[in-house]
């Protein structure tokens, strides 16, 4: 199961355009928690800790606890980061509050096993990736770190739909009433070097024979 990630934040308690710049010249990133039908929650967090998750990849899957200085702690997901147009550097966050027994729409990474040993790519095929992804919803305590699917018995053609992960977790996709596709395996591409020359199509063809009916044309030139 997905690990909860503990940030630790200061609370803010005005809101606005000027406030958040004034938060940011503490060299602090504003932030707000909202959901669950609750007020909005002002925070402001160290930008180290921000960099940190964001580096890590896959954050949109994490469960955080943001805990206030001198305050409780809220259950969230990171929903979203503004960043400064020339310095890329975190200037807000956006949490999402889970509100409890509720599921959340979140994006689970995709693992593949066995790529090493998989039939169909020792064979030549090629690996060929749908989704790196897959968007569900799903309990907040049942949010896995990635789907797994296992390539140990795939061969040359073989389509790898969500039907096809190990565990989905009682995971449901976004994506209802089909099995869609995540990856196959794609023969390769050959390219015959012996396959003889096109023949030349109606242009190419009157454009060599210009030269010869010309030559035909022209009148003998007479001996002296």
């Amino acid at each position: 199961m997905v690990q909860t990630i503990r940030i630790e934040a200061e609370a803010r308690e005005q809101a606005g355009k000027g406030a958040a710049r004034a938060t940011r010249r503490q060299g602090l990133v504003p932030a707000v928690i909202y959901g669950a039908k609750k007020d909005a929650t002002l925070v402001a967090l160290d930008p180290r800790d921000v960099m940190k998750e964001l580096q890590k990849g896959g954050w949109q899957s994490h469960l955080y606890e943001v805990a206030v200085k001198d305050g409780g702690a809220e259950r969230c997901l990171l929903r979203d980061v503004q960043f400064h147009p020339v310095t890329d550097r975190p200037i807000h966050v956006d949490f999402q509050r889970l509100a409890p027994g509720a599921r959340i729409r979140v994006k689970v990474a995709v693992q593949f096993l066995n790529e090493d040993t998989c039939p169909g790519i020792k064979a030549g095929g090629v690996l060929n990736v749908v989704r790196r992804d897959i968007e569900v919803l799903a309990e907040p305590e049942n949010v896995p770190e990635a789907f797994q699917i296992d390539l140990a018995e795939a061969q040359i053609g073989a389509g790898l739909r969500w039907s096809a992960v190990k565990d989905q977790f009682g995971a449901k996709p976004v994506i209802v009433g089909r099995d869609f596709m995540v990856a196959s395996i794609a023969a390769p591409t050959v390219v015959d070097e012996t396959a003889p020359a096109a023949a030349p199509g109606p242009v190419e063809a009157i454009k060599q024979k210009a030269p010869a009916a010309a030559a035909a044309a022209a009148p003998a030139k007479k001996k002296k």
